[in-house]
């Protein structure tokens, strides 16, 4: 199974016209009486404005030009580390949970030949390990499958492809972050320019360095005036830390938590009345107070997909209880866990902190399979020996880590205000979640339940929300996916409510 690579693939796709006179006539726009069009602009404002907002930090004007970009042929470590890794963004990638990897298709950095045959045999042992999880697993799920398939209506056809979904949730766990994705990716001419500057201060500079070369060069064809002058940022932390020491010092303050709550707003409770109160005034004591806000009834805001939230005087009342979670997740459901971009977190440079060791989170499902669980474990003890290997041979770490898998354990703390958590809980404790990011989603909000009971007394997955609230034709009831419903009436007795798989 000989492994397959290649260049970048970035293509404009979309684009805001005239981006440069855009923002020159928005800046333009705040010492004029009305709004001044971007072919208003003359030669000498792009000359003179342009520049002198740029060059004060007067960026504003250049977030109104937005470049949507088609992405191939980058690594799934590359999107996680630096495309993923701030707020300012909308991507929509190819997801391992949905798509089959049958071939080794994935990042390879410069090496030496024999470095390279080291890097290639680890890889296509990954993917060796993969395709038996897969067909493993597949034949596990496929009697539950069947059942829930029953449940909902399914076709054989359709039941098979569950039951494949569900196996390669798994087995990608083995799969190495230099795994090659593909995405949709959404950036303002601020951020674009930020992407320059800040290429270097990530996991992967050679591959962030020359994709963005081509995102920057894409967006200059359509506007060449598009080329302000960008510092390349190095803070010059390099070389490996001590990521074992790390990791045993990390895991003691954790316990037996993949996600601990270690610091929230005593009064958050009394914040949020307060907050309501201030948006809408009255005399109403506390518990109406946050009633108004959490209850579903009472703020039918909540119940729309379209998650409104913040532009709800009432619900912004939630902006003020505060949470900080101590984490340890894999890399695949961190992948996800960073999607939610206003919980923000403060994830490892793994070129410092990898271990000398195997660390990783394995999926309860393989841990339960003593076949599976044997070839797991194999999977990732070579990819780390293959790590170790490379290194010893004088590889830089930024190069070798590329051989981890999704497996890999991250160790961070991540902070959230209750508006945006509970988002994320709404949409993690459903049952069609990756599991992973289930169990740690249902582990905080237990958390934070224990502390704050009011506020979190309508939290849940969707169909929990939407109880009695909506229209509940059909076996989906309140759920609002409809033919990708769960199969399960999990809104009759959240959280009490087993999940199957």
């Amino acid at each position: 199974m000989a492994i397959s690579t290649g260049e970048p693939i970035v293509r404009l796709v979309a684009y805001t016209p005239a981006p440069y006179d855009l923002a020159v006539a928005s800046a333009r726009t705040c010492y004029s009486p009305r709004a001044v069009l971007p072919n208003e602009v003359t030669p000498g404002q792009r000359e003179r404005i342009g520049p002198g907002i740029w060059e004060a930090g007067h960026h504003t004007p250049f977030q109104h030009a937005t470049f949507v970009f088609a992405i191939e042929n980058v690594s799934r470590q590359f999107v996680w580390s630096f495309l993923h890794s701030h707020p300012y963004y909308n991507s929509d990638q190819t997801s391992q949970r949905y798509n089959l990897m049958p071939e080794p298709k994935l990042y390879a950095p410069k090496l030496g030949s024999s470095e390279m045959r080291t890097y290639d045999q680890a890889a296509e042992a990954a993917w060796d390990a993969y395709a038996k999880l897969t067909k493993l697993m597949e034949e596990e799920n496929l009697r539950l499958m069947q059942g829930l398939g029953k449940i909902k209506g399914q076709a054989e056809k359709q039941v098979a492809k569950e039951a494949e979904n569900k196996a390669i949730e798994n087995a990608r766990y083995v799969l190495p972050v230099a795994a090659f994705t593909s995405l949709y990716h959404t950036v303002s001419g601020v951020v674009l320019k930020r992407y320059q500057m800040m290429s270097g201060e990530c996991d992967c500079p050679t591959e962030a360095t020359a994709v963005v070369a081509r995102m920057a060069a894409e967006a200059e064809k359509v506007d060449a005036n598009f080329k302000m002058p960008v510092k390349k940022a190095w803070m010059g932390i390099a070389g490996n830390a001590d990521g074992d020491g790390f990791a045993k010092k990390f895991d003691a303050k954790l316990g037996s938590f993949r996600s601990k709550l270690v610091g929230w707003n005593e009064n958050a409770e009394e914040l949020v009345a307060d907050a309501v109160r201030e948006a809408i005034g009255g005399e109403m004591g506390d518990d109406d107070a946050i009633d108004l806000a959490v209850n579903p009834a009472k703020n039918p805001i909540l119940l729309d997909t379209l998650n409104a939230w913040q532009n709800s005087p009432v619900t912004r009342a939630l902006n003020h209880a505060n949470y900080v979670f101590r984490k340890r997740i894999s890399h695949a459901c961190d992948s996800q866990d960073q999607r939610h971009r206003t919980t923000p977190a403060s994830r490892p440079l793994l070129s410092r902190l990898h271990t000398s060791k195997p660390d990783v989170v394995e999926p309860e499902l393989i841990a339960k399979n003593r076949e599976a669980h044997g070839i797991f474990t194999e999977a990732c003890k070579q990819l780390w020996e293959a790590k170790n290997s490379l290194i010893g041979a004088g590889t830089a770490a930024e190069d070798a880590i590329y051989l981890l898998p999704n497996a890999v354990a991250l160790r961070f703390t991540e902070t959230g205000r209750l508006i945006d958590l509970m988002h994320k809980w709404r949409m993690r404790t459903c049952f069609n979640a990756q599991g992973e990011i289930y169990e740690v989603s249902m582990q905080e909000l237990e958390q934070v339940s224990s502390k704050h009971p009011r506020l979190t007394k309508y939290i849940g997955p969707p169909c929990f929300f939407r109880r009695g609230l909506v229209s509940e034709a059909g076996k989906e009831g309140p759920c609002p996916e409809g033919p990708r419903w769960c199969g399960i009436d999990v809104w009759r007795n959240f959280p009490k409510v087993k999940r199957p798989f």
